[in-house]
This record gives structure tokens, C-alpha cells and sequence, in this order.
């Protein structure tokens, strides 16, 4: 129970139908959507695409989503919206050009883009409504506009000079990023989501929006075939058990696998005996999260490629490594990612009253993805590319026809007694540090849901632990005395959402304050 005498927010419950992500509006119209007869699929779509003029730095029609779709006593479902390389993608080109990692803010960097063809495939197998009611509400909002919110503004206000080009005119008034409460619209966006609404994915991958895509495309080599080709997978989940609670999460070429070896290695750890906030928890997560990123950076690639993923499941592998932390000492930090650093993404949950429940992460990877937009419809380009490697022969070796290793990973939670939980953690290269943080905020520490996403984070990136505000400065001291370069992050660390679908039915949302969202329902 938190203290009602200090800031904070109060968990919500509900019997009906919920939704939990980063912006109200977009949370407000997923459950009309559920209101009117529309399931969790039908309400995620509604809220996720909405989100791409409620928060456009961070998502929009021209990124990927990952899913995972969980009926009530039927298999979960893994959605990869993810998209692929261009056929004519050449990491020998770009190494011969003097890259050593693959460039952000050019068209080389740009995937196709997989969301859309999701979202489709998800309403038609899963969905209830169809797309017409689905994309409804983003249409309208994209037309009216939106007002900036205080979180977005402030992204914004810092990221405008990634744009270039045609986006610049799309995505700045007069040159700069609008401020709080300045409405935004994006109608060209809106029009090619009548398009999709009427004709399905042949309007954004064929046709006139697909020339608009590709007249921006065109200097890397993307064709009319590579976005014809662009496909939906589905299959199974991975998982992994952690303190009585299983935890699926969505596999390769997502980093899910990332958050079960960290979850492994915490393991061999009496971290409920630590203080929840103190230096030796903070300090252990800290040493797992290395151990378990290096194994990502080595191994994470598209699922094709994917060849060691057993090996970073296993139990044995994660008590190998467990033996190399010493409680007493900082690792050195591993060798960086194959990805630069970023933040930026959205995540939302929704469960109906058949317990149906989706937990779905969108993105367009880093702050206004490549900087790049289509010319006519203003369609923002990921610039997922990035996340490959020009390492000669690494198994995320940029090449055609591949999809890069991700970062955004929803997740899914099943609790000893019965209870289901759909949660998904922001935040860039943190989430999977992120998941097996909030679970073991959870399992470990018995902390409630909402508190579970409010309590203070640190995450180990580019050789400095960075240590969230709401943890003492004794215990930034005392890291330091480990050996820990420590800093106070510049932004909050992520962002998070969650539904916990109760034993006795009752639905309980918690949406991070880190971010403008909430958990509503009825």
C-alpha cells in the first residue's frame, strides 16, 4: 500500500475490460473499442496506432511491433512485426565506405516496415471488429490533431535536429518541436490509414504509398518487391521460471531470451534477503545485466541466424556466469552493442472480459527513427537497420532478406496462484533488465504492482551505471566503492505498463509514472 501522504497514483481495478500505455487518449479509445464489442486484439490496434501522432518520436506506421496474444486456456501466440532488409542490402558496400557500425540516419539504416502488415494479419486471425473499427479512432485524431503532452514536448523539444528533409516539414511547426498542449495532426498519415481501413496491407505495400515510401528509399536499393514481401510470423513464445512464476517472452530476433539468462543468473542470488533499494541489489543487477547483454550482442540475430539461443537458456549457463560476479567488485563493462543507445518506444496491454490478452510493443527504434519521411504522406521511417552489426560473419551481419536483433520485447507473466499478467518495459536496450527487474521486484520483495513499476531503476550502458534520482545518494556511494562509474541519468529510465488479471477475475492495471499514460477500464 503506498503512502497516501506522498505523491504517487493509486493501481486501478476493474471487472470488465482494461488498458494500460504511455498516452490517456490512446488508453481512452482502446476501451471504446472493447466497449463497443471489440476484443483485446481489436482495442490494441486502436490504441497502438493511435499512439503515433500521440507520441510520433517514439512510434508510427513506418516501424515494427512485436505481440504476444493470450487467450484464456489456449496457447499464447508470438507476433513478429518485425521488418527485413532490403535484397539489396551489402554490408561489404558500407564497410568499404569506412562505417564500423551501421550508419542511423540514412536510408541503408531503414527496414522495411512490419507493423502494418501485424496489424492486419492480427486483426483478421485474432480480431473481432475489423480494421474499419480499429483504425477508426486513429484516423480521426491523426485529421484533428492531438495536444502535445508534457513528457512528449520534452522528448521533442530535444530530438529535431535528427529530422531531415520532408519530415522536418512533417514533423516541426515553423521549424521547432511544438510545446505542451500545442495541437499536432499528421493528415497524410491519416489518409493512408482510410487506405489500409478500406483495402488492408495491398494499400500501404503496394500502390501509391508504397511509391511515395520508396521515392525516399530508392539511393539504399529498397524495390516494390521488397515491400511486397513484407510478411507477418507467428509461432510460440520462449520462457523461463523464476521464483514460482513463469515468465514467456517473445524469441528471436526480439531480446526476450536476454531477460530469462538475466533472470537465470539472478537466480543464484538470495536477492530477497537484499534491500530491495539498496547498493548490493542494484549492484548484482547491474553484474547480471553485463553477463547477460554480452551474451546478447554475441548471439541475438534474426531467427534464421539465431544458432546459440538453447545455450543462453540453459540453467547451467547462467550458473557459469553467475560465478563470475563478485559481490564485493564491478565487472568490466562488456563490449558494446551491436545498436547505439536509445529510449524510445510504446507499449500497450489490453485484457477484455473473455480474458483475452494482448500485450503489444510498437516502435520506430530510435527518437524519430531515421530522420527520414516519405514526401506526400509523412510516413517516419525506422531506422531499425541499425541494430544489425558490420561485424564480417556475426550472426546479425546486416544483409538482404534479414531481420535485425530488436530490442522491444513484450512480456507475459503467469504467477503461482493463478493470476495472468501482460507487462511490457520501455526503454531502449534496458527492457530486458527492465522485465527481470520488475519481476523480481514482484516475486522477490513482494512489492505491489504499481510500486513494482514505480521504484527507483540503475542500468549498466556504455561503461557508466546509471542511477535514477529516487535511489539515496549513500547508495550511488557506495556502487562507487564497488567500482561502479556512476551517474544520475539525464532522462527517467523507461517506462512501463501492466495488467494483472487477478485469481478471482478482478483486473489490475499499473501504468508508470514515468511517462503520460495510465491504466483505465469499465
Amino acid at each position: 500500500m503506498r503512502d497516501f501522504q506522498s505523491p504517487g497514483r493509486s493501481a486501478v481495478y476493474v471487472d470488465n475490460g482494461m488498458c494500460a500505455t504511455s498516452h490517456p487518449l490512446a488508453a481512452q479509445e482502446a476501451v471504446r473499442i472493447l466497449q463497443a464489442g471489440g476484443n483485446a486484439v481489436d482495442a490494441a490496434i486502436a490504441g497502438a496506432v493511435l499512439l503515433g501522432v500521440c507520441e510520433p518520436h517514439m512510434t508510427g506506421i513506418g516501424g515494427d511491433c512485436f505481440a504476444l496474444i493470450a487467450p484464456e486456456g489456449a496457447p499464447v501466440v508470438a507476433i513478429n512485426g518485425s521488418g527485413r532488409a532490403h535484397a539489396a542490402a551489402d554490408p561489404e558496400r558500407l564497410r568499404a565506405a569506412g562505417h564500423k557500425v551501421m550508419p542511423q540516419d540514412a536510408p541503408d539504416a531503414v527496414t522495411i516496415p512490419g507493423a502494418v502488415d501485424a496489424f492486419c494479419t492480427m486483426s483478421e486471425n485474432w480480431g473481432r471488429l475489423g480494421l474499419t473499427d480499429s483504425l477508426a479512432p486513429a484516423i480521426r485524431y491523426f485529421d484533428d490533431g492531438v495536444p502535445v503532452a508534457p513528457r512528449v514536448a520534452d522528448d521533442w523539444a530535444g530530438m529535431t535536429g535528427v529530422l531531415q528533409g520532408a519530415a522536418r516539414r512533417h514533423f516541426l511547426q515553423d521549424g521547432a518541436a511544438p510545446g505542451v498542449g500545442t495541437r499536432f495532426a499528421l493528415p497524410g498519415q491519416a489518409e493512408v490509414l482510410r487506405r489500409v481501413a478500406k483495402d488492408g496491407r495491398a494499400a500501404f505495400y503496394d500502390g501509391e504509398v508504397a511509391e511515395d515510401m520508396l521515392a525516399t528509399l530508392a539511393p539504399a536499393g529498397h524495390t516494390a518487391e521488397d515491400f511486397a514481401a513484407a510478411r507477418t510470423d507467428t509461432g510460440a513464445p520462449i520462457s523461463g521460471g523464476y521464483a514460482g512464476a513463469t515468465l514467456s517472452e517473445h524469441p528471436p530476433n526480439g531480446q526476450g531470451a536476454t531477460a530469462l539468462l538475466m533472470l537465470n543468473i539472478l537466480a543464484q542470488f538470495d536477492i530477497a534477503s537484499m534491500d530491495p533499494f539498496g547498493a548490493e541489489r542494484a549492484h548484482i543487477e547491474a553484474e547480471a545485466a553485463k553477463l547477460a547483454y554480452d551474451a546478447r550482442n554475441r548471439f541475438m540475430a534474426d531467427p534464421d541466424h539465431t544458432a546459440r539461443l538453447d545455450h543462453m537458456l540453459a540453467p547451467e549457463t547462467a550458473k557459469r556466469l553467475a560465478a563470475l560476479i563478485d559481490p564485493a567488485r564491478a565487472l568490466p563493462s562488456p563490449a558494446s552493442a551491436s545498436e547505439a543507445v536509445h529510449r524510445d518506444t510504446v507499449y500497450i496491454t489490453v485484457v477484455d472480459r473473455d480474458r483475452l490478452a494482448v500485450s503489444l510493443i510498437y516502435s520506430i527504434f530510435h527518437g524519430f527513427g531515421s530522420g527520414l519521411a516519405s514526401e506526400r504522406f509523412g510516413i517516419l521511417f525506422q531506422n531499425r537497420g541499425a541494430g544489425f552489426s558490420l561485424e564480417a560473419g556475426h550472426p546479425n551481419e546486416f544483409g538482404p532478406g534479414k531481420r535485425p536483433m530488436h530490442t522491444i520485447i513484450p512480456g507475459l507473466l503467469d504467477l503461482p496462484d493463478g493470476a495472468r499478467m501482460p507487462f511490457g518495459v520501455m526503454g531502449g536496450q534496458y527492457q530486458s533488465a527492465g522485465h527481470a527487474r520488475l519481476v523480481t521486484n514482484l516475486r522477490d520483495h513482494g512489492i505491489d504492482l504499481q510500486g513494482a513499476l514505480d521504484a527507483p531503476r540503475s542500468f549498466p550502458e556504455d561503461g557508466t551505471l546509471m542511477v535514477e534520482r529516487g535511489y539515496p545518494d549513500a547508495v550511488r556511494a557506495a556502487l562507487a566503492d564497488k567500482g561502479h562509474k556512476v551517474a544520475i541519468p539525464d532522462r527517467a529510465i523507461g517506462g512501463a505498463q501492466a495488467i494483472r488479471i487477478r485469481a478471482d477475475g478482478v483486473l489490475e492495471g499499473a501504468s508508470d509514472p514515468r511517462k503520460d499514460g495510465c491504466a483505465i477500464g469499465y
